[in-house]
C-alpha cells in the first residue's frame, strides 16, 4: 500500500469565516490553525500547504476564561537594553485585537517557512464587515 502525497495542483482551497463574538480565544485559534494547515482535509501532508483560507470577523469580541482579562502579558523585545515590551491584554484588545487572535494561531503552526506560508492565509478584522465577499466564505463551525 502506498502512502498518498498531496500535489501542488490537487489541492482545492476553500474561503472560512469565522464570528469570534463570545468564542473562546484558545478554542478557536486551534480550531482555525488546524484550517489553515488543511489538517481537516483527507489529502493532509504535513510538508505541504494544503490548507484554507480562514477569514476571522469581530475580532474585538474575542473572549478569554478565568482572570486572563486581567492578568495576561503579551511582551516583545527589541534586543537593546531596556527593550522589553509589556501590553495587557485589556490594552491590546482595545487597541489592536485582531493582534491578539494572530498570535494566538501563530504559535499553532509550525514555526519555519511552511508556517510563515499558512498564516498569509488568515485575514483578521476588528468589526464585522470584510472586503472578502466575493470569495463567497462558508461559516466555519467552531463547535
Amino acid at each position: 500500500m502506498k502512502t498518498y502525497t498531496a500535489k501542488e495542483i490537487e489541492i482545492k482551497r476553500r474561503w472560512y469565516l469565522v464570528d469570534a463574538d463570545g468564542q473562546i480565544l484558545g478554542r478557536m485559534a486551534t480550531r482555525i490553525a488546524n484550517v489553515l494547515r488543511g489538517k481537516h482535509k483527507p489529502c493532509y501532508t504535513p510538508n505541504m500547504d494544503a490548507g484554507d483560507f480562514v477569514v476571522v470577523i469581530n475580532a474585538e469580541k474575542v473572549r478569554v476564561t478565568g482572570k486572563k482579562a486581567q492578568q495576561k502579558v503579551y511582551q516583545r523585545y527589541s534586543g537593546y537594553p531596556g527593550g522589553l515590551k509589556k501590553i495587557k491584554y485589556a490594552d491590546q484588545l482595545k487597541r489592536h485585537p485582531e493582534r491578539i487572535i494572530r498570535l494566538a494561531v501563530q504559535r499553532m503552526v509550525p514555526k519555519n517557512t511552511l508556517g510563515r506560508k499558512v498564516l498569509k492565509k488568515l485575514k483578521i478584522y476588528s468589526g464585522p464587515e470584510h472586503p472578502h465577499e466575493a470569495q463567497q466564505p462558508e461559516v466555519l463551525s467552531l463547535t
